[in-house]
């Protein structure tokens, strides 16, 4: 038994930033190995069963993965200072923004690694890949290992048709978080929130960190790229509060707004498409069955620009908690929420269409 936590991943990964930085915040001591071939190879693919970072392994040789579940498992093995606010409105928009960093902002974040930071890219995957290797056998390594990332921006609705309503969407929310983050420390207060750290993820690996987009932010929303550095290097670990009488900022509205006027109707789609495909498959149910990753294409709309991208059923297993949420509030609260998603356009939250519930299994997403 090792005295803290093992986290494999790497500086280029999504989602081990948001690991990373929940990992500083809490003060959970930890050892970060770079997740190299070897790596892959020997701890994750034995533990994990597929190539998938981040991993952490406790101290009690456990394996944790998805952000999401180390994060929850983490909070309750270290329940002080928690990222999740004690209250409606907050809580409920925090669960939100988590759901729209890690999955609505995976758009942006691809668009701009892929399409203006493609060379740095490949330096980092193949750095990644062969720490110890010449330039040369980097570069050929990072082409090869980076081939299913770049390859995946059209099923993400990263198209040539889409590129400019994809920026003009991006530079917007800049925007709008940088006059947030002009006033308030984090989004809610003085401590960060389970939001934070799904914004994190998109925000730091590809956006800051990346050359071209990181210029970006900092010119456009130098507010934000400070943001960004206080979640990678905490100002108060463990420490902080969130603002009281459970105030949502007037400058998240916004932010708040855009996600449902974007994600919403995808997020709808997915719940049909879902549905559609466990009627089409009525032996499944209550299996306990695998979900593909994808079901199929559907349309999806920024601005005035329409194209297609995949459909994610992984999408709805986060939609769940705030879901959840919202069914387990009292009916004051449930009114306080109500308010607010009124004034971000979110009323279809509290009318969601159903779908069949889904869990994780084996690393894996499935039916529950």
């Amino acid at each position: 038994m090792t005295q803290g936590y093992t986290l494999y991943g790497a500086e280029v990964s999504y989602f081990t930033g948001k690991v990373r930085a929940y990992l500083r915040y809490k003060r959970i001591p930890f050892i970060e190995v770079l997740a190299t071939r070897e790596v892959y190879r020997e701890i994750i693919l034995p533990r994990v069963g597929w190539p998938v970072i981040p991993v952490v392994v406790t101290p009690e040789d456990e394996t944790l993965q998805d952000s999401t579940d180390i994060i929850d498992e983490l909070e309750r093995r270290f329940p002080e200072a928690s990222i999740y606010p004690a209250t409606p409105r907050q809580r409920l928009a925090a669960l939100l923004l988590e759901v729209y960093g890690d999955e609505w902002l995976k758009i942006p974040a691809m668009h701009y690694r892929w399409n203006k930071n493609y060379d740095f890219a490949i330096a980092e995957f193949g750095k990644l890949q062969m720490p110890g290797a010449t330039p040369e056998a980097q570069r050929e390594a990072g082409l090869k290992t980076s081939k299913p990332f770049a390859g995946a921006l059209p099923f993400l609705g990263v198209t040539p048709k889409m590129e400019s309503a994809i920026e003009e969407s991006w530079k917007a929310l800049l925007g709008e978080l940088d006059k947030h983050f002009a006033s308030y420390e984090f989004l809610f207060g003085t401590r960060p929130s389970i939001g934070d750290f799904g914004l994190i993820g998109p925000l730091y690996a590809h956006l800051y960190r990346d050359p071209a987009s990181g210029e970006l932010m900092k010119s456009l929303a130098p507010n934000v790229a400070r943001w960004v550095e206080r979640m990678m290097v905490p100002p108060r670990p463990k420490g902080g509060e969130f603002l009281p009488q459970d105030n949502v900022p007037d400058t998240l509205i916004p932010v708040l707004a855009r996600m449902m006027r974007e994600m919403m109707p995808v997020l709808v789609d997915t719940a049909h498409a879902l549905t559609h495909w466990l009627e089409n498959n009525p032996q499944l149910k209550g299996q306990g069955a695998e979900v593909p990753r994808a079901l199929g294409l559907h349309d999806y709309v920024l601005g005035k620009a329409k194209d297609q991208r995949a459909i994610f059923p992984f999408d709805l297993w986060m939609l769940q908690r705030p879901l959840d949420y919202i069914a387990s509030l009292e009916e004051d609260d449930k009114l306080r929420v109500v308010d607010l998603l009124r004034q971000t356009g979110g009323e279809t939250l509290m009318e969601f269409p159903g779908f069949p519930r889904l869990t994780r299994r084996n690393f894996k997403l499935a039916l529950a």
